[in-house]
């Protein structure tokens, strides 16, 4: 067991300029990334199902106490991320502050996690796709509409699976036109949702709220563990830092504006989904849609769906980008093996990694149904989320000296409120998910203890 606790130096992270990834990020480039990865899935397909089957109504509390947790830990996330400008996210963040083992497991999770949540949002994507097909008369064969389960017939989820896969090909191309083609979808994104937000205010029946808690209050909170994944993204766009132009200023701002952006919107759009449409009656694949159809926009419903296949990609993009970037740092640091760390020769970016993320999130999006799917990532991102909000307050006090260009307000308080919350969601969790999360454990304490171990790059220091 020695060893296994060894830190990163934080002084040796603070050296930005021995990376070889290309830098050419800004602040609302990084907002927009945040926003891209933190609003998709969760208004436009999540919400909807967890309407429909989990919280009624009430599924605004869930994404109020999500979002109460969440914020918490952005805090913490913004404190790191203007001190240790590194790629990685919250696997270096614990490697620096609580030991190699503890960064391993969260970079073990992580990859699991956001290969997940990126399959995830390629279900709901799919599910639009779906409405829009009925809606123009084409009669497309069952087996590949769905994952088994999901359907009468459904055998894969080919649209889904194809998603995946184009998603790859774009971070392939480089990350500055990557996330020039990000910046762009994410306001056509914006635009579709207050567009949601103004039209369906005028069609909210205030009866549709009661009873604003029909699987009482454990349904609220069940519903704020499921749609978790929805309120972060901004971690998986710090995992970007070496390829901000200045990730010390911008880094931190872009993780706070980006999660008040979405919040706001995800309020809004819940109470215009329930306001519209009992919640009995929304659609758990494509809620949006069908509630302006049911009101007799059918038009507008088109535009929603295209909006939201449009828009949801963006998160695929952010939490592809994460998942490829928290890859490439561990193999960078020795604990998986070199290859993974290869940059193709003129773009910059880890390809090879990338095409494996890639094919991974398509075999998940292929063959899992949405729910089953979405409640594999939310166990491992809570776990992140408490391991960064514990690193933080033992950093604030181990390293006092250290230069913070953004400090997180109310220490101890506020990330020890992360913490809580973050436990406290995990406990809600479905005992399938806790298997799968062991399962994954049990191998990555394998692969860390058979080669990991050995071939870190701090074993000879």
């Amino acid at each position: 067991m020695e060893g296994i606790f060894r830190r990163k130096p934080v002084e040796d992270m603070e050296d930005e300029r021995d990376t070889h990834l290309q830098r050419s990020l800004g602040l609302w480039q990084l907002t927009a990334i945040g926003v891209g990865g933190i609003i998709g899935a969760g208004i436009f397909a999540l919400a909807g199902a967890v309407a429909h089957e989990t919280a009624g109504p009430a599924v605004l509390i869930s994404f109020l106490i999500a979002g109460i947790a969440s914020a918490a830990a952005a805090l913490s996330y913004a404190e790191f991320a203007g001190m240790i400008p590194k790629a990685g996210s919250a696997y270096t963040y614990g490697y620096v502050v609580l030991g190699e083992v503890v960064g391993w497991f969260i970079g073990w999770d992580l990859l699991l996690e956001y290969t997940a949540i990126v399959a995830v949002v390629a279900i709901g994507i799919s599910g639009y796709f779906s409405f829009l097909v009925g809606e123009l008369g084409l009669d497309l064969p069952a087996w590949m509409l769905g994952a088994p389960g999901s359907g009468d017939g459904h055998v894969v989820d080919l649209f889904a699976m194809i998603l995946c896969l184009l998603i790859a090909y774009l971070l392939n191309q480089g990350i500055r036109a990557a996330a020039r083609a990000e910046t762009a979808v994410v306001g056509i994104k914006v635009f579709v949702v207050l567009l949601v937000v103004v039209v369906g205010f005028f069609h909210i029946n205030t009866d549709n709220y009661t009873p604003f808690f029909p699987f009482g209050w454990s349904g609220a909170v069940t519903g704020a563990a499921t749609v978790f994944f929805a309120v972060f993204g901004y971690d998986a766009m710090s995992t970007a830092a070496e390829e901000s132009k200045d990730a010390r200023r911008h880094l931190p701002r872009a993780i706070i504006y980006s999660l008040a952006i979405s919040m706001v919107l995800y309020v809004l759009a819940t109470l215009v989904l329930t306001g519209m449409q009992n919640y009995q009656d929304i659609d758990p694949e494509s809620g949006f849609s069908s509630a302006f159809a049911a009101v007799g926009l059918s038009g507008l419903a088109d535009v929603i769906a295209v909006g939201a296949i449009i828009g949801i990609l963006t998160v695929m993009f952010t939490f592809m980008l994460g998942v490829t970037r928290v890859w490439y740092s561990m193999s960078r640091d020795g604990l998986l093996p070199a290859w993974f760390a290869g940059l193709h020769p003129r773009r910059r970016v880890p390809s090879r990694v990338t095409w494996i993320a890639g094919i991974a999130s398509a075999i998940i999006a292929g063959f899992l149904p949405i729910r089953e799917a979405a409640e594999l990532t939310n166990i491992g991102i809570l776990l992140a989320f408490v391991v960064v909000c514990v690193a933080i307050i033992v950093l604030r006090y181990r390293r006092p000296d250290l230069h913070r260009s953004f400090k997180v307000p109310g220490m101890p308080v506020v990330p020890a409120v992360g913490v809580l919350f973050s436990i406290w969601l995990i406990t809600f969790l479905d005992p399938v998910t806790w298997l799968r999360f062991v399962i994954w454990f049990l191998l990555g304490a394998a692969v860390y203890f058979f080669y990991s171990r050995h071939h870190s790059k701090l074993n000879d220091t």
